[in-house]
């Protein structure tokens, strides 16, 4: 077997475990011509995100709330198939897998400062503002529209 060109960096130091992923191989739809009805180029990638020790608890939480509606039973599944090549599926399917667990782990945004809307953003509207009335007010009294 090939070995892929991993580790797949999460974030930081933490990358997916290799252990701990499980593939299934299928074959694709699409592109390939003959070669598509003998391989199996779709990639499944299979990660229990539950059971998981390879990402701190924190982002364990985070994760399994954010992804909750893509979770069945804890196991997080990412597909690819727009290769031909067995190989770069799995590529695609692993950093996929990565990016998602990245975002989802990801800390929340700090809350919101509230700022001034500068001065001149608030005059330049209202001039805008007053010049397009104007426009529109010059052309009902125009007459000739026959």
């Amino acid at each position: 077997m090939e070995h892929m060109s991993g580790p797949y960096v999460i974030r930081g130091s933490v990358s997916l475990p290799e252990s701990e992923l499980r593939w299934r191989f299928s074959r694709s739809s699409g592109p390939g011509g003959q070669h598509v009805n003998t391989t199996d180029t779709q990639v499944e990638l299979l990660f229990d995100l539950a059971a998981t020790d390879a990402l701190p608890e924190v982002w364990k939480e985070r994760a399994l709330d954010r992804l909750a509606d893509r979770l069945n039973d804890g196991v997080l599944t990412v597909r690819a198939s727009e290769h031909r090549s067995q190989w770069r599926n799995r590529e695609m399917a692993a950093r996929r897998l990565a990016a998602l667990l990245a975002e989802a782990s990801a800390p929340p945004p700090g809350p919101r400062r509230a700022t001034r809307v500068p001065r001149g953003v608030v005059e330049r509207r209202l001039r805008d503002k007053r010049r397009r009335a104007d426009v529109k007010r010059g052309r009902s009294r125009e007459q000739g529209w026959d």
